[in-house]
């Protein structure tokens, strides 16, 4: 199978799945008590007929699968309507706070290579030496460290303590050297689990590779040992690295919702965490909804990428 034929079967198979995604998205807000009227009234006393156009305002007097189809067509095409507690736009509002997410998210992942990456071949190399040792119990630290008391720990000890960071993002743009330095501290606290992850993964990955004998023959042909590892061992040893890196590029949007909200990080975490508070259904989905989709594209990437690695597994 070429590598085209093998995308385009990809991308028939991730049809149905993000047709999935929006049917558990829509069903799960559903799901919920009340509904996006009953936040808006709240305690005010109105009279039915009021309720009653602001149902039909939000299409809440269709049937359900009604109400699914039109946000379905609206979403399709990227629009989600207002929020009917703050009356903005909601695709307005996911475009402005998307950046700040895929930037901390980007961030915490280039860090999380930069870092796992090395620390996993030293570890692999220096088997059972102090090095190995120390990496493997910094990884094992890194894994079992919940992220929401690594970030209170670092805005507590950096922030509070000495003074070195910001409590809340400065008032700059998010491609600002204030900025940079704020993301910092969430960046450490959202990458230091994938860090360890990737870490123990291409040390396990490169072990079993240096005992392969094709390491043995290029030894014996006298190629340096810088060569063997980094052009040999290395990238075969990735092969399984890459799919758990490209799976926590998603996961880490996904897991920035805690992050977020622990350093006042204005991205989609935070606002689908005050969206939650004031039930704002509008905005629950489409936030859900386009964390969604980027789980499954990045799973789509992934088999893209392995492929290309691997033409093995087109077959």
């Amino acid at each position: 199978m070429t590598l085209g034929r093998y995308v385009w079967t990809r991308l028939l198979v991730t049809a149905p799945v993000l047709f999935g995604v929006t049917a558990l998205t829509f069903s799960f807000v559903h799901l919920l008590p009340g509904d996006a009227v009953d936040a808006i009234i709240g305690f005010q006393d109105v009279s039915p007929a009021v309720e009653a156009s602001i149902r039909a305002e939000y299409h809440l007097d269709q049937p359900v699968w009604k109400q699914y189809l039109l946000w379905l067509g609206d979403a399709a095409t990227l629009e989600f309507g207002e929020s009917p507690i703050t009356g903005r736009d909601v695709s307005a509002t996911i475009g402005r706070r998307l950046p700040a997410t895929l930037a901390l998210g980007g961030a915490a992942w280039l860090l999380a290579l930069a870092v796992g990456i090395p620390a996993g071949i030293v570890a692999a190399v220096r088997a059972g030496e102090p090095a190995d040792e120390l990496g493997r119990i910094a990884a094992l630290a890194g894994i079992a460290t919940p992220n929401f008391w690594l970030g209170l720990i670092l805005l507590f000890v950096f922030s509070v303590r000495l003074g070195w960071f910001r409590v809340i993002p400065p008032d700059a743009p998010l491609a600002s050297l204030a900025m940079a330095k704020f993301m910092l501290l969430p960046t450490i606290t959202l990458g230091t689990a994938s860090a360890a992850l990737i870490t123990r993964l291409l040390r396990s990955s490169m072990r079993q590779e240096l005992e392969a004998a094709y390491v043995r023959t290029a030894r014996a042909k006298g190629l340096s040992e810088r060569t063997v590892i980094l052009k040999h061992v290395l990238r075969n040893a990735l092969l399984p690295v890459v799919t758990v890196a490209g799976l926590q590029l998603a996961f880490l949007v996904d897991g920035a919702v805690v992050v977020e909200q622990i350093f006042s990080w204005p991205g989609m975490g935070r606002l689908l965490v005050r969206s939650i508070l004031r039930r704002d259904y509008t905005v629950i989905q489409a936030t859900v909804l386009v964390i969604g989709v980027a789980i499954v594209v990045a799973n789509l990437l992934v088999d893209i990428v392995y492929a290309i690695l691997d033409p093995r597994i087109r077959y």
